[in-house]
């Protein structure tokens, strides 16, 4: 049976509408809850986002992004996650202390010079060395060579035209009941982001062997898991 899956556009549409009318009592009582609660950075994830502010080209994901994907590591007890857009570390982190004890990230980027902040972040987090598989070159370059079925988690933060094209490659390598997930798939605007977050809501929604879900976080993270 396939699952129906909106469009970022209607997604988008429907979160504001849901917003707007709990906000006026029409769907019943709103919970008060503080968010920073559940998804505190401290300062390995603060120097991170500092180091990102220096650097310029790269944002990391925020708090309640960065706990959902801790969350969702754990949710399955990670040992081997693909992160497709390393940044500074910031969602390595957040990864990292979900998975299991001793797992392993293997992290893609094209940025040496993230790659060099992102070990510092993940050192100063108390990761050891080998935990961090830090691998430079085009992801779609680089995927191919992973290992079919060996990773629990692929974690997409990169260029969202090039989404549709990861989930391909993140199917491969995803053993069954591992989580393809994706980071800002409601880009404002028009445009090959936008085109490229739509096609992956197209493919995540007709593919059988998924079961997705659209967690209103920021920008938008969709995850799915691989039956």
């Amino acid at each position: 049976m396939s699952i129906r899956f909106h469009g970022p556009a209607k997604l988008a549409r429907l979160t504001r509408e849901k917003q707007v009318l709990t906000a006026h009592g029409a769907r019943g009582a709103v919970i008060d809850y503080d968010e920073a609660a559940y998804a505190i950075e401290d300062e390995p994830l603060l120097t991170a986002r500092a180091n990102a502010e220096d650097l310029g080209g790269t944002a990391p994901v925020p708090p309640a992004a960065g706990a959902a994907l801790r969350f969702l590591a754990s949710a399955i007890a990670a040992r081997a996650v693909v992160e497709i857009g390393t940044g500074c570390g910031s969602s390595g982190i957040w990864l990292l202390r979900g998975m299991r004890p001793g797992g392993v990230l293997t992290s893609v980027d094209t940025e040496p010079e993230y790659h060099r902040l992102a070990r510092k972040s993940f050192a100063q987090a108390g990761f050891a060395a080998n935990q961090a598989r830090l691998i430079l070159g085009r992801a779609l370059d680089v995927l191919p060579r992973l290992s079919d079925g060996a990773y629990d988690l692929v974690f997409c933060d990169a260029d969202q035209a090039a989404y549709p094209e990861y989930l391909t490659a993140g199917m491969r390598l995803l053993r069954a009941g591992g989580i393809a997930v994706f980071n800002d798939v409601l880009p404002p605007g028009a445009g090959p982001a936008t085109d490229g977050a739509r096609e992956l809501s197209d493919m995540v929604g007709n593919d059988d062997r998924l079961v997705p879900l659209l967690l209103p976080i920021a920008g938008g993270m969709l995850a799915a898991i691989k039956k």
